[in-house]
């Protein structure tokens, strides 16, 4: 069974989303964008000067762009990768976003 047979809406949701992550990941890693970062655009001045906005913009980006590369390879190889693929990006989104909790609260702060 490939990812092909267990997918079933449209395919242009696939690249609608590519084209999101992407978007935001280079926002990001330009060193830009820290209003996107959920917690530190709504933190107080006194939070925000505990961490380094360029590193926090630039390690969020870095995982928004290997979500965005899962992305682009599910669509692109969607006829060729097993079904059990869902399940292994599953685990790879939430160890991105496990590594990206664990970056900015200790490599990002001042």
């Amino acid at each position: 069974m490939k990812l092909a047979d267990i997918s079933n809406g449209a395919d242009w949701i696939i690249w609608v989303g590519f084209v999101i992550f992407l978007v935001i990941s280079i926002i990001l890693l330009s060193g830009h964008g820290s209003w996107l970062i959920s917690g530190y655009n709504t933190a107080s001045k006194e939070e925000k000067a505990k961490y380094n906005e360029k590193k926090l913009c630039k390690t969020t980006g870095f995982g928004m762009a290997v979500m965005a590369v899962l992305i682009l390879v599910m669509g692109l190889f969607e006829d060729v990768l097993p079904a059990g693929f869902a399940y292994i990006s599953l685990g790879i989104i939430f160890v991105d976003v496990l590594l990206m909790i664990v970056f900015c609260n200790t490599v990002c702060r001042k």
